[in-house]
């Protein structure tokens, strides 16, 4: 009698869950794009040059959406190695920014809300800082304000990502060659302590570009801040930050001893956040394009490595409906907030074969790092 009880009641759940099924999100961008179709070079060539390229929140669902609505092809489709990053921290099984990045770019795991920071407080130093040491050139370009996260984590020491006034300031000693991104209001009007970080920053050497036209003409040391707060949104600010980063190479390619450069998709992780799947979208497939940039620069070098992945998951976003040839998606959120999903790590150009299989997020750090010679 118990045992059809417990049926009768399991039938009745489904039948509930069926008659709540989620309402969904349905997009189909304006804009489509052809790949770049690229020859890998010879995995026994010196890797002189290392492009780290993190998309923030982009986990395998949000890669899927986009391809989608592409119909069914993206610039990540030329990579040859593709892994899983286990995305935990020293502290939470579900991660931020602050530890996550941290992890990639100092290969160490770190407590919620640090950046550059290890669990204990003490400074971390990431890829950059070695590559520098090694007489390289280096370099950041995000589509986010410069006191966001993944930024900081490459640049910059706290043990509270929200200590934003403290984290401008490390800018001005950080030594990076090539910064560009926004947030000018971080370094002037919003700071309580009535500091302009510009003009320290223009004081210790820097090259100060406030807008696209200053950045294109300026030599390094650089800093280009081009807008009050994050950049626009991928649909108003055109080929703006595929340009900031096709100048970042172009100048820290000039180094003989080679370079290494971080370039974030910032503000995928944004729009997830408020379940904006248009907007959401749209960051991703400009980071796309950016990767087919990247990818062609690298393909004529031969001597670069290009990894892609993400700091976490946001949005816990499933795709249950659209259509491939029309380019439609049909999505749900389930979350305004990160998951503890794996996420994918490509890799493409000589070293790329190493980049397979399952590992935390710390290691693909410290691999990354090891090819900083």
């Amino acid at each position: 009698m118990k045992k059809v009880l417990a049926f009768g009641a399991l039938a009745l759940l489904l039948v509930s869950c069926k008659d709540k099924e989620p309402q969904l999100q349905y997009y189909q961008t304006p804009f489509t794009y052809d790949i770049v179709k690229v020859q890998e070079p010879p995995q026994t060539n010196e890797v002189r040059n290392i492009i780290f390229m993190i998309g923030d929140g982009m986990g395998l669902e949000q890669v899927s959406c986009a391809w989608v609505l592409n119909h069914g092809k993206l610039n990540l489709d030329n990579f040859s190695s593709v892994g899983l990053s286990r995305t935990w921290c020293t502290n939470e099984l579900i991660t931020d920014s602050g530890a996550g990045g941290t992890a990639l770019a100092a290969g160490q795991k770190t407590g919620y809300s640090h950046v550059g920071t290890a669990a204990d407080s003490t400074d971390l130093y990431s890829i950059l800082v070695d590559a520098s040491k090694l007489g390289k050139s280096t370099g950041v370009a995000v589509t986010c304000h410069f006191a966001d996260a993944t930024p900081c984590d490459f640049c910059c020491h706290n043990e509270f990502r929200y200590n934003q006034e403290d984290l401008i300031a490390d800018y001005v000693t950080c030594g990076v060659d090539y910064l560009a991104g926004g947030g000018l209001d971080w370094f002037t009007v919003n700071r309580t302590d009535g500091r302009d970080i510009t003009k320290e920053m223009a004081a210790a050497g820097y090259n100060v570009a406030l807008t696209e036209e200053e950045l294109m003409a300026a030599d390094l040391p650089v800093v280009g801040i081009l807008s009050p707060d994050n950049l626009p949104v991928a649909l108003e600010r055109g080929d703006l930050f595929r340009h900031m980063v096709a100048r970042g190479i172009e100048m820290l390619s000039k180094n003989e001893n080679g370079f290494v450069m971080m370039v974030e998709g910032s503000c995928i992780d944004d729009w997830l956040h408020g379940n904006d799947i248009e907007k959401g979208m749209e960051e991703l497939l400009d980071f796309d394009r950016t990767i087919g940039d990247v990818l062609e620069w690298a393909a004529k070098d031969g001597h670069t490595l290009v990894v892609v992945t993400a700091d976490h998951n946001t949005g816990a976003l499933t795709l249950q409906d659209g259509n491939l040839e029309e380019g439609i998606i049909g999505v749900h959120f389930a979350s305004d907030s990160h998951n503890g999903i794996a996420v994918p790590v490509y890799a493409w150009g000589p070293g790329s074969a190493l980049f397979t299989g399952i590992r935390e997020n710390e290691d693909w750090g410290k691999l990354v790092a090891s090819f900083v010679k």
